[in-house]
Parts: structure tokens; sequence; C-alpha cells
């Protein structure tokens, strides 16, 4: 509540909407959270806002680094922006050139290091530790995890919801959906979904414990290696289940929010809306929210989709 408090002068609430075309295909009453309607396209930035707003001089002073894919390198530099701070942004080597520009465009410096998010996790950490910097983890900060779990504060503001379903890469958003969601109300449902391409945060949901898995996902919303132990304690005492989807499934459920929406989405974007389809049965009769986590395609990955 206080995290919501904080963001509030700088963003306002997204929509949350619901699509016959949606009900009929999940066999439910769907709603879609649009957080591809932020500044950033994603639902970071609400993190981004909430850690970077409560920053001390030092800190501001000393400049801020992160690592990302695209949409938390994203939320940092635009908060960064906003607040005055310097900012550098590690990003893999080929990372999803729309994001990369965006950062740019507000300012931060980009590092290009190392062949997927863990290396170049690896290489903000060193430069971290050079020139001492302020690094903003984005697995293991509380501030993030309470800012993006505002989104789901709006949900329940607005609907009875029965089940929410959230894409999961590193696992803040699932997270702070779930400190949310149970505070509200202890039998909302909180299922996350995540690209079995990629399934780290899966694999430890399950196990109890930090297991390092593949990532082979095109969907760079959803791609790490390794599981974040903030998050996934979290997920251990409130998370109701946790699906695994595949590549096809993750291409087939873009094209079908693009369509059915109206909207631009990304492959993590639509992340829920495939893990929905994958239980359906479940979730006959009942009220769904879609976490809507982001919409930054880029062209070339639209063309791709669009010529399946």
């Amino acid at each position: 509540m206080a995290a919501r408090d904080r963001i509030a002068p700088y963003l306002r609430p997204t929509p949350l909407r619901r699509y016959p075309g949606l009900d009929r295909l999940v066999g439910a009453e769907v709603w879609v959270k649009h957080e591809n309607h932020q500044p950033t396209g994603a639902f970071k930035i609400r993190g981004g806002i909430n850690l970077v707003s409560q920053l001390g001089p030092e800190e501001r002073s000393a400049g801020l680094i992160a690592a990302s894919t695209g949409n938390h390198g994203q939320s940092v530099a635009y908060s960064a922006d906003l607040f005055g701070v310097a900012a550098t942004i590690c990003v893999p080597e080929g990372a999803n050139r729309t994001k990369v520009a965006a950062m740019r465009d507000l300012g931060a410096t980009i590092v290009e290091h190392g062949r997927d998010f863990d290396e170049a996790r690896a290489r903000a950490e060193e430069l971290a530790a050079e020139h001492g910097y302020r690094y903003v983890n984005s697995g293991n900060e509380p501030d993030l995890i309470e800012g993006v779990g505002t989104y789901m504060q709006e949900i329940v503001e607005e609907c009875e919801i029965d089940v929410v379903i959230v894409p999961v890469g590193g696992g803040s958003g699932a997270a702070g959906t779930c400190i949310t969601a149970k505070a509200q109300d202890r039998d909302i449902e909180v299922v996350a979904a995540q690209a079995e391409a990629a399934p780290a945060a899966c694999l430890s949901w399950r196990s109890r414990s930090l297991i390092e898995g593949e990532m082979r996902t095109a969907a760079e919303g959803l791609a790490t290696r390794v599981p974040f132990e903030l998050p996934q304690r979290v997920m251990w005492d409130l998370l109701d289940d946790f699906v695994l989807v595949s590549e096809d499934e993750i291409f087939s459920a873009t094209q079908t929010m693009i369509e059915l929406t109206r909207n631009l989405v990304e492959g993590a974007g639509a992340t829920s809306l495939a893990g929905a389809l994958k239980i359906s049965s479940r979730l006959r009769g009942k009220r769904v929210a879609l976490v809507c986590s982001g919409g930054n395609i880029t062209v070339d990955q639209l063309r791709t989709l669009l010529a399946r």
C-alpha cells in the first residue's frame, strides 16, 4: 500500500478489460490486466519508481547499474531519468533492439556483454564493485517486489477474481502478486506460468530449493537460467500452482492476444494466456485475471510471429 502511494504521482492505474473471445477460448470469465500500457510497455516500471524514489543522496550520486534482457532495464532507466540519476544497464549481446534503443533514449549507458541475462548480470555485479554503483538486482530487491505488486491491488479493487495467472522469469512479479492477492483474500488462487525452455523458477518452486535450469526460450522476458532466492521464498509460502508452457504455446498465445485484444503483446506478456489455456479445464466457470506483463515486441519478432 505504501508502494502504491509512492508511485501514484507518476503512474496511472492500467486498464483491466474483459474480452469475450478469450472467455470462449478459456471457458471462463477472462480479464486482462494491461501492464503493456505502462510508459515503458511493461510492469516492471512500478518497482523501479518505488525503489529509486526512496534512494538517499549518496546512492543517487553514485549512479545505478542493472542487468536486463530489456524490461527491467527500461524500468531502471526510466526511473533514473525521472529522478535525475545516472544509470548503466548491462544487456546480453543480441538483446531486444527495441528495448535497448528505449533505454538509450532514456539516457542510460548500455553495456553489451555475454550470451544471456545471467552473464550480463555477472558483468553488472563486477562494474558495481569497481565503480561503486548502486546495483539494482532484478530479483532480490524488496522494493521492486512491493512496487510490481501494486497491479494486483488495482485488480482486486476493480473486480472479484477467483484466479490470477502471472508470467514468471525471475519471479518478482509473481511474488508481488502473491503478497497482494493473499493479503486481500486468501482464497484467490495465484498461478505462475513459465516457459518450459527456461524452467529454473518452476523447478526451484517445485523442489523448494534453488535449481539452475537451461535457457532456450525466445521470450526474453522469461529468459533466465538462475532463480532468485527472495521471490522463491515468497512463492514457496504463497503460490498455489506453477505451469510450464512450450514455445509453440507461447507463440500461439501471443498471436491470439494480439488478434483478440487488439494490443501489441510480447511473448512474456502472452504467457499468462498460454498458461490459462493449458489448465482451462480447471478454470471453467471462474473469473480469471491474466497479467499481460509487457508489449515490447520488435518489428522483426512481429513479422516472424505473423508468418507462422
